[in-house]
């Protein structure tokens, strides 16, 4: 891309003159995409006012990639679009994590099993408490064991 895009707020709800500013494309050329590529649906309030959700905004950034800088058609965006779509379809049929776009935090094993529940311990109730940092802290060793058998 010629112009690196504005990182994408964490906001529930875009305006189309937000999604236009975070991606590059003026409003009209937002509106006309709905018409083209049916995978693009923003929820309409009042008024007819579109307002479009995190995932519809990654799809606008690589429908303009598509277009404006690899060159597809819109034929051969909106053919590129739903075969993308549908390996991240099979991908979540075949039970694989996608875990596009995520941050992976790293805790070392020991740091994992030295971790200090006392520390949490309310003077006034602290066993409720103390009971409830080890049953998290087990919960989270299960987590972890079954996310290492997946990789």
């Amino acid at each position: 891309m010629e112009k690196s895009l504005p990182p994408i707020p964490a906001k529930r709800y875009f305006t189309i003159g937000e999604v236009g500013d975070l991606c590059g494309v003026k409003p009209h050329v937002l509106r006309y995409w709905e018409q083209e590529f049916t995978q693009l649906r923003p929820v309409k309030r009042r008024g007819n006012r579109r307002y479009y959700q995190h995932h519809e905004v990654l799809m606008i950034r690589r429908i303009r990639d598509l277009l404006y800088d690899q060159g597809f058609t819109i034929s051969g965006a909106r053919n590129k679009m739903q075969e993308l779509l549908q390996i991240e379809r099979d991908k979540k049929q075949n039970g694989e994590v996608l875990l596009e776009g995520l941050e992976v935090l790293e805790v070392s094993d020991s740091s994992f099993h030295e971790f200090d529940v006392s520390q949490f311990d309310d003077a006034d109730d602290s066993a409720p408490a103390t009971d409830q940092m080890h049953q998290i802290k087990r919960e989270l060793s299960e987590i972890r064991e079954l996310l290492s058998v997946s990789f």
